[in-house]
C-alpha cells in the first residue's frame, strides 16, 4: 500500500469516526433533553396522562369551545413528544384523585367542575367570579390583594399552574389552565409548550402558579402573552376571612 492509498484510507476512517462521534453526541443531547422534558411533565415512556376537558359555559354538556380544542391539540403534541399516551376525560367524569397520572385540566371553574375542585383544594388563594350575569366583575380573578378584570378582546388573564400532590417521590403533577376565556386557555398551553425548558430550569420539579395576560386577542389571537407575575405563595395560602361587621351602639 503506497502513501496515497494509505492517506485515503486513514481519511475515510477518520471521517467515519468523526461522524459516529457526532451522531453519538447529538443522540446523547437529544436524550438528555427528552428526559428533562419527561421529568418536568411527569411523562416517562409509555406512561398514561389525563386531558380533562371542560364544556362551553351555558352550552350543551359535551360542547367544547373551538379554542379549547386547539389547547387540547397543543397538549396532545407535548404528550406525544414525551412518548406518553393521553386519555380524554370530561370534567364531570374525572372522579379520581391525582398523583398517579399526569393531568392537564383545561377551563375555568364555571365550565369545569374538576378545575373548581382543584382551585378549592390546592389554590384557595385564588377567587374567580363565576357570576353568569354580564358586568365588569364577570370572570374576574382575585389573588391576594390583586384583581384581574376581563377586558374581552383587549386584556384577558389566565392562571397557569403546575402542582404536585404530597404523595412522595414519583407522584405525577397536575397542570391547570384556568382562563377567563377559551382563547386564554389556548394561550396558556402554547406558552407552556414554548417555555417549558425555562420553567423547568427555574422551578425544577416544584410547583408554580403564574398569571399570564393575553394582549389584544381580537387582533393577535393567543400568540401575544405577557407574564404578569408569579403568585405561587399567595395562591396556595388560604383566602383571608372577611372581618365581621362592627356593631356601633349609641352611648
Amino acid at each position: 500500500m503506497n502513501d496515497d492509498v494509505r492517506n485515503i484510507v486513514l481519511g475515510v476512517v477518520a471521517a467515519g469516526i468523526s461522524a459516529a462521534l457526532g451522531w453519538l453526541a447529538r443522540t446523547y443531547i437529544w436524550r438528555r433533553k427528552l428526559r428533562r422534558k419527561q421529568a418536568f411533565f411527569g411523562l416517562p415512556d409509555n406512561s398514561e396522562s389525563l386531558l380533562v376537558v371542560n364544556r362551553e359555559a351555558g352550552g350543551a354538556e359535551l360542547t367544547v369551545m373551538r379554542h379549547d380544542v386547539f389547547a387540547l391539540l397543543e397538549l396532545s403534541a407535548l404528550i406525544k413528544d414525551c412518548g406518553a399516551n393521553a386519555q380524554v376525560v370530561a370534567h364531570d367524569a374525572a372522579q379520581q384523585g391525582f398523583g398517579e397520572r399526569t393531568e392537564f385540566c383545561v377551563g375555568g371553574p364555571s365550565s369545569n367542575r374538576r378545575m373548581a375542585a382543584h382551585l378549592n383544594s390546592l389554590l384557595p388563594g385564588i377567587q374567580v367570579n363565576t357570576d353568569p350575569e354580564p358586568g365588569p366583575e364577570r370572570g374576574a380573578f382575585r389573588i391576594g390583594g390583586e384583581k384581574y378584570r376581563l377586558e374581552s378582546g383587549k386584556a384577558e388573564y389566565v392562571v397557569l399552574a403546575r402542582l404536585t400532590a404530597d404523595l412522595g417521590r414519583g407522584s405525577r403533577p397536575v397542570f391547570l389552565f384556568c382562563g377567563q376565556r377559551a382563547i386564554t386557555n389556548q394561550a396558556a398551553t402554547r406558552y407552556l409548550a414554548r417555555h417549558h425548558e425555562r420553567l423547568a430550569r427555574k422551578y425544577g420539579s416544584g410547583p408554580f402558579v403564574l398569571v399570564l395576560k393575553v394582549v389584544n386577542s381580537q387582533a393577535y389571537g393567543p400568540d401575544v402573552v405577557e407574564l404578569v407575575g408569579d403568585v405561587t405563595r399567595v395562591a396556595q395560602a388560604p383566602a383571608p376571612v372577611p372581618a365581621a361587621p362592627t356593631s356601633h351602639r349609641a352611648s
